[in-house]
């Protein structure tokens, strides 16, 4: 009997104390909630560049930025959504978890995020004599967020990127054929597009990449980290991206790279970064994150 009276109060004492844990979490602030972390992607993305910014702008100076990638934080994200769990992430749009979760993105007084930003095409200097066919192609390439949005969620069901595109290409024959407007057919020739390992861009290239696919290009798509990528195009390593945002995220590259490059324009406009967080947290303003 005594034993069992000292179990239960052993089970009584955890219950007490889980409870005034529980309650204790709820009293929380925002920042103790989630150990001060935001979690990031790579550290080499604009982005990160703005999270930290709106760091210094914020007087965050408790907070850390985690570095990792579009991949990992969007692991951490689902983790904790499905537990509805609190969590602050350097986000973007387009991306495919805005159809996936309610989310929100917090609102940046200060501005430290920027404006919208567009995504814009880059090729390589001489692209426009030696590809004339592709050029075109790539010049005429314009998109919107709703049917880059079309691809990204088919790729996140779980369909291969390459026919993700390819349902689409065949589904968008209209759209695709005022990219190709007058273009020629070629035969066999190499073409080579770089990509960062964002859902957006693999998005993107894997259609571009099948619409020159289509025209007879023996097209080779290569995933870098956005360094490399510009690079590869300055140098002439890489024929183009259509992966370039700006003017924010990517200033740094075009900048160091001005002049070895051509800009064709944007392909999508209406980008937008910030901190994002679940619309179940009761936040609303990077400003909340500093605690008084």
């Amino acid at each position: 009997m005594k034993k069992f009276i000292s179990m239960l109060f052993a089970a009584a004492l955890v219950f007490a104390l889980a409870a005034c844990g529980s309650k204790a979490d709820e009293n929380a602030s925002i920042g103790e909630q989630v150990d001060h972390e935001i979690i990031g992607i790579d550290p080499g993305a604009g982005i990160m560049k703005a999270a930290a910014k709106a760091k210094e702008d914020y007087d965050l100076s408790d907070w850390s930025i985690v570095e990792g990638s579009s991949a990992a934080m969007t692991a951490t994200l689902k983790k904790a959504y499905d537990k509805k769990e609190p969590i602050i992430i350097t986000g973007w749009t387009p991306h495919w978890m805005f159809n996936a979760y309610d989310l929100k993105y917090l609102d940046d007084p200060k501005g430290s995020f920027g404006e919208d930003e567009n995504i814009h095409t880059i090729v390589r200097n001489g692209l426009k004599e030696d590809m004339p066919e592709a050029y075109q192609v790539l010049d005429n390439f314009h998109w919107d967020t709703d049917a880059m949005g079309e691809v990204m969620m088919e790729i996140y069901d779980g369909t291969q990127p390459e026919d993700a595109a390819a349902a689409w290409v065949k589904d968008n024959a209209d759209v695709v054929s005022e990219w190709t407007k007058g273009v020629s057919k070629v035969n066999g020739d190499k073409i080579k597009l770089g990509y960062v390992a964002w859902d957006s861009e693999i998005a993107s290239t894997n259609v571009i990449g099948k619409v020159l696919t289509d025209l007879g290009y023996d097209v080779t798509l290569s995933q870098v980290e956005a360094g490399p990528m510009w690079t590869g195009v300055a140098d002439g390593s890489l024929d183009a991206h259509v992966a370039g945002w700006l003017p924010i995220t990517h200033e740094d590259y075009a900048t160091k790279y001005a002049g070895k490059f051509e800009d064709l324009g944007a392909n999508l406009e209406g980008t937008k970064l910030g901190l994002v967080v679940p619309k179940y947290m009761d936040i609303d303003s990077i400003e909340d994150l500093k605690e008084q």
